[in-house]
Parts: structure tokens; sequence; C-alpha cells
């Protein structure tokens, strides 16, 4: 689909600048003329008009509970994700129109992924894209507007759709409104024979003498015919009827057309009375109106400066109670400081005082309970047995001891008395 500007320069040519999309891809836009940030508009509107011949109101919009949308949905933003979203629905229903299966895209999918799938839909079509995807994350705009009557027009082409020439029905009159047709004489025709006589009058060159003549010979013609025309042998009734048959043909009827500067200058002093007419009728309500505001403010001046006068020394004191009223605000707000500063310090007293009473009862108890010397007398008993226990013990290796030595004793004492030495034991050693 190619889209055509024309831009008109200050010298009253017409340059047409062109973009190609879709079959004629390859051109390269030179200069948008300032039609060009309109175009979408008319995009828009023609995709419209046919997804109305694709019957999506009845397969898509009643089927989804969708809000149709408007002549310009897609070229202005108005809620981005509600356009984005309609957007690829639209585009995955027109695919399936035009004969590709493609899944309807839900609500929480990627609208990377999808955006993806619906270009490479298009350029399966044969179509270019050539603009980056994030311009239909938006749902709105002019490349949104493309690709959506790029799919319109493919599945046009695929359910066999062709454009026509229009076909414009005949009328037939009846014969009284064709008669009454050629009987009424509009005003340009009037203007227009009135041209034509005038320009006839003044290419015919007539001489002033053959005029004369001919005057002469038709008065000599009515002066012989004279008699013939007083006597008249018509009947009246015969007259009647035929003025009767003739009457409507004879009628003149001037069409008004709402284009002519007379009918407006006629509308003009119409309104122009009118107006003159309410202004007199409007013009003394008015005034009296005025006058008796004006006199109701005077009144309510002379009012308002009499209470003034009167309530003079009350305003006085009433002021007087606004000053020491504002003084004692600023006093309680002083105080008010001071008392949330003791409060303060009252608290962290408190605090302090609570801790050292804690601490006055730890100590207290901890002197009057008797546990700790009943723990310390347990461990001086525990102590004496375990004393006791150690004593014996040491008496017992003591005593062991003793016999070891004596028994040592008295095998040194037999080993010294002995004669004989056995020589082993001398090697021995």
């Amino acid at each position: 689909m190619a889209a055509a500007a024309a831009v008109v320069t200050p010298s009253g040519l017409e340059d047409e600048v062109s973009r190609s999309r879709g079959e004629g891809a390859g051109e390269v836009v030179v200069e948008r003329g300032p039609g060009a940030a309109y175009h979408m508009f008319v995009v828009m509107e023609d995709l419209v008009e046919k997804l109305k011949l694709l019957r999506y109101e009845e397969d898509l919009l009643r089927k989804n509970n969708l809000k149709p949308p408007s002549r310009h949905y897609f070229a202005l933003p108005t809620n981005p994700g509600e356009q984005f979203y309609m957007f690829c629905t639209l585009a995955a229903w027109l695919i399936n129109k035009a004969g590709r299966p493609f899944e309807q895209p839900q609500e929480y999918d990627d609208p990377n992924a999808i955006i993806s799938s619906i270009l490479s839909e298009l350029r399966s079509f044969g179509r270019t894209a050539d603009f980056p995807p994030s311009k239909l994350k938006s749902g709105y705009g002019e490349h949104v507007c493309y690709v959506l009557d790029c799919l319109a027009e493919e599945a046009l082409k695929y359910i066999g759709f062709t454009w026509k020439r229009p076909a414009y029905p005949v009328e037939e009159l009846d014969e009284e409104t064709v008669a009454e047709d050629d009987a009424e004489l509009t005003l340009n025709k009037v203007d227009e024979e009135f041209v034509e006589e005038e320009t006839d009058n003044e290419e015919n060159f007539i001489d002033l003498n053959v005029l004369k003549a001919q005057t002469y010979r038709l008065d000599m013609n009515e002066s012989a015919k004279q008699e013939d025309i007083l006597e008249s042998t018509t009947d009246a009734a015969e007259w009647s009827l035929e003025v009767e048959r003739v009457l409507p043909q004879l009628k003149v009827t001037i069409r008004t057309d709402n284009k002519d500067w007379r009918i407006h200058v006629d509308q003009m002093h119409q309104h122009k009375s009118g107006i003159e007419s309410a202004l007199k009728e409007t013009k003394g309500f008015l005034d009296r109106l005025h006058n008796e505001i004006s006199r109701t403010l005077e009144k309510i001046g002379s009012r308002e400066k009499y209470i003034n006068n009167q309530l003079e020394h009350l305003v006085q004191e009433y002021r007087a109670a606004q000053a020491q009223l504002s003084e004692a605000r600023e006093r309680y707000q002083q105080g008010n400081g001071g008392v949330t500063e003791r409060t303060r310090i009252l608290s962290e007293v408190t605090e302090e005082l609570e801790k050292v009473k804690q601490e006055m009862e730890e100590k207290g108890s901890s002197m009057t309970d008797g546990a700790p010397l009943v723990k310390i007398k347990q461990s001086l008993t525990k102590l004496k047995q375990e004393t006791i226990q150690m004593d014996i013990r040491i008496g017992v290796v003591e005593h062991t001891l003793l016999q070891s030595k004596l028994k040592e004793k008295s095998n040194m004492t037999r080993d010294m008395h002995a004669t004989v030495i056995p020589e082993s034991a001398i090697g021995s050693y």
C-alpha cells in the first residue's frame, strides 16, 4: 500500500512525496510533507471500513465482549495497555482471517513475543516492517495503523473481496412531476436566458429605417384587424376550461439557492430587523433592571456605612480581643514547649528511678535470703566427708608403702647373709 502526500510550495507548485509500504518496498522517503502527520488518521478510517467489510463486529467484538473502536482509536493515545491488547487481538483475528493459524494472545503473555510473532506473519505476507518492534508496544501510532491495515488487506484478498464501481439506482419520475419540473424555471435559467437575449441583440445589427417601415406595416395591419378583434366569437366556458388547463404550465417557480448572495442579504436584513425589534423590547427591561440594581447597590453601600459607624467601638473591641487572643496563643505555645521539655526530663528521671529501685530490690532479696548459707553448710559438710575419705586412702597407701619397704629390707638382709653368690648373678652385675 502506498501513501502519497502533496506539498504546496510558496511558488504554487505541488510536489508529490510518496512513501511505499508492503508490496512496493524498497523506496525511501526523501521528504515528509506537512500532511504526513495526519496520514495515520486516513489509514485508521480506511481500516475501520475494511474491518466492517470483514464483519468484525459479529465475529470478534460480540464473541469477546469488546467495545467497537472509534475511527481514530489507534491514531491517538488514550489507554496504552488497553490499546495494545486491542491491537494484539485484532492482529491475531486478521491473521486467522487471512488463512494463517495464529493463537489468540492472552492478557499475561510476553508483549515482545507477541509483537515478534505478528511481525513475522506480516513479513510472510510479503510486507515490509522497517521499524523497531518497540514502536508497536505503545498500542497506538502510525506503525500500529500500518500493520493492521496491511493485515486487513491480506484478509480481504484471502476471502476474494474486490472493489467494484458503485451502481447508482435509476429513479423513475411520474408524468405529473415531470410536467411540473418542465414548468419550473430556476433563477439561474432566467439569468442565462436574459444574458443570451442581450448577446443576441448585440450581435444582430438592425437598420433604423427598416425598423420604422416594419413598425408602420404592423400598425396598418393592426388597424385593419381592429374590427375583427373587437368582435369575439370564443365561448366563455371553453375559454375558462382552456385557462384552467394551461394555468399549471404557466407557473414560474424560482428555486431558491442557499449559496446566492441575494438570499444571504435578505437573511441579514431579516436578522437585523429581528434584533432591532428584540432590542427595543429588552432594552427597556434591561434599563429598569440596571436602575433597580444600582439603587439596591446604593442602599447596600449606605447600610454598610451606617452599620460600620454604629459598630465602630465593637469592632475596635473585637480587634483588641483578637490581639489579646494572639498574645495568649503565643504564650500558650511557649508554655506548651516548656511543658513538653520538662515532661521528657521527667520521663528520663522516672526511668533512672525505676532502674535504681530494681537494683535495690535485687540486693535486698539477696541479703535476706538464707539459701546461700544452706548451700555453704552443705558444701562444708561435703568437704569434711571428702577429707575423711582422703585421710583413709592416705593411711592405706602409707601402710602399703611401709610393708613394701620392710619386705625389701628383709630381702636385702637375707641376701647379705648368703654365703655363695651364683656366677650367673655376678655376671649380671
